[in-house]
């Protein structure tokens, strides 16, 4: 088959789509011929930094994919080959204590599809059939790639770890970003009001189209006086923020009394400051976030399926151009989800 393979992370050039081997189909799993496979800051990290101790050559990433069923294992039953799926993005044993509890997100052997196993970017891919969801009629191949690590990595954020309340006040950082395309959408989803940052006009305009009654651009503006400017001098009740050190200060100063930020990332970096008395005086909290459940992504694509919510598709690669596509993320010229098809 063809596929795109990293072989040394820190280098755009290292992305190259060739031939690979066809993957071997476990008894459990079932084989996805891929339709689409979406892009995301994981990509934009193999491109600019160094090797990490245990990286194999010739990895095959992609997260998000859609695809359809090619074949399935020897123990599978109940699966119709032909079916049109997009694939939950954490692989977990399914065996152990908090697998068992619903939390398979926070299993110890949890992996990403494309990071620690065989990702998407390529004609087929493996998967354990526990991952399958039907792809939702209504969604092309490319809008449902668009869907599973973004859209459920924000449900987790907002619903699960920040429990939004309707009428509070969110700021969402980055909202060009996949993360930041789904905040916005499920903070409105919930009754929230939605402060949308990002580093550009054009990005905000059209944070505004999905549902931003606010926009901030913390290039040109400081994003805390700003927050709280539009807020009546109050401050936000959560800010979903991803970017890092080069705004996290400021959005811990942006949020009122009680408030909450909630954080699964730092693309600029990993360092920040914090002014501990300001912070602990106002009774505010600091969430992390991982990737969500299997529950939630379900939940979440429920309200795709009945339009409440939907996927954001920024551009359309094929894969031999993979790195142009990901040059696109580098330069962080996207507002929604890069994708690629085979």
């Amino acid at each position: 088959m063809k596929a795109v393979r990293i072989h040394e992370s820190g280098k755009l050039d290292s992305f190259v789509y060739e031939d690979a081997p066809d993957p071997d189909v476990g008894p459990n799993d079932v084989l996805v011929r891929v339709r689409a496979c979406a892009l995301n800051h994981l990509e934009a990290w193999e491109a600019k930094t160094v090797p990490r101790r245990g990286d194999g050559d010739s990895r095959i990433v992609g997260t998000d994919i859609s695809g359809v069923v090619e074949a399935v294992g020897s123990a599978v039953s109940g699966v119709k080959l032909g079916s049109e799926v997009l694939l939950h993005p954490g692989v977990s044993c399914g065996d152990c204590d908090v697998c068992r509890s619903g939390d398979d997100n926070l299993c110890s052997q949890f992996r990403l599809l494309g990071q620690g196993r065989p990702g998407g970017l390529a004609e087929f891919v493996p998967v354990p059939v526990e991952n399958l969801i039907p792809k939702p009629d209504r969604l092309s191949f490319e809008e449902a790639a668009a869907i599973p690590l973004t859209f459920v990595t924000a449900w987790h954020m907002l619903v699960t770890r920040a429990r939004v309340q309707p009428g509070e006040t969110v700021l969402v950082n980055a909202a060009g970003s996949g993360v930041g395309v789904a905040a916005v959408q499920i903070a409105r989803l919930q009754g929230a009001k939605v402060i949308a940052s990002a580093g550009s006009d054009a990005k905000l305009q059209l944070a505004r189209e999905l549902g931003a009654e606010e926009t901030i651009n913390y290039t040109t503006s400081d994003l805390a006086e700003e927050a709280r400017r539009l807020t009546g001098g109050r401050g936000v009740d959560i800010v979903v923020e991803h970017v890092g050190d080069a705004i996290f200060e400021a959005s811990v100063r942006a949020l009122a009394i009680n408030g909450r930020l909630v954080t699964c990332g730092a693309t600029a970096g990993n360092r920040a400051t914090l002014h501990i008395t300001r912070f602990f005086l106002s009774n505010q909290s600091l969430l992390g976030s991982s990737l969500g459940t299997k529950a939630e992504l379900l939940e979440a694509v429920r309200f795709i399926e009945s339009g409440q919510l939907r996927p954001v598709v920024d551009s359309v690669y094929p894969m031999a151009e993979i790195q142009q596509a990901v040059q696109r993320l580098l330069d962080r010229a996207q507002f929604g989800k890069v994708v690629l098809t085979p």
